[in-house]
């Protein structure tokens, strides 16, 4: 129940959220909005892939 829910989240993600690698953004630079955006795509990518 719980993979399915984050393999949920993971595909809004994708289609809702900027996605910073494609745009080669600098994390020494980005701001706190974007830090968090980047953490809470990395948390829910690694909850629905284990």
């Amino acid at each position: 129940m719980k993979k399915q829910l984050f393999k949920f989240l993971a595909k809004l993600n994708k289609v809702i959220l900027p996605s910073f690698t494609k745009r080669r953004l600098d994390l020494s630079k980005a701001s706190k909005l974007q830090m968090v955006i980047f953490g809470w795509r990395l948390y829910v990518t690694k909850r629905a892939l284990d």
